[in-house]
């Protein structure tokens, strides 16, 4: 698959993290009143919400046109979802800092 074939994909799962997960996450504490939640707890409540989302992840037919997309799709799922599980989304990181220094 050339790189322009999954370039929107790319971007896609460049941003859902943070915009969807990262957004709704901070809005949910703030609702909740919790100012100072453990990384951990935003992490997790960040997956959760990037969850939400995997329908459109496999909205694409399961057939041979669309075979190698899925697959990369697949594969950046879940190298992001690994990487806000292990802190190495430097973007989630920079919205939990800002969140609990700003609430």
């Amino acid at each position: 698959m050339r790189n322009d074939e999954r370039f929107e994909i790319q971007r896609a799962f460049d941003l859902l993290p943070h915009v969807v997960g990262a957004s709704w996450t901070a809005v949910w504490f703030r609702m909740n009143g919790i100012k100072k939640p453990t990384r951990e707890e935003f992490r997790e409540k960040t997956l959760e919400y990037l969850q939400l989302v995997e329908p459109v992840f496999g909205s694409y037919p399961n057939n041979k046109e669309f075979e190698e997309i899925i697959k990369y799709i697949e594969f950046r799922k879940n190298e992001e979802y690994s990487k806000i599980k292990s802190g190495e989304n430097k973007e989630i990181e920079t919205r939990y800092d800002r969140y609990v220094d700003y609430g």
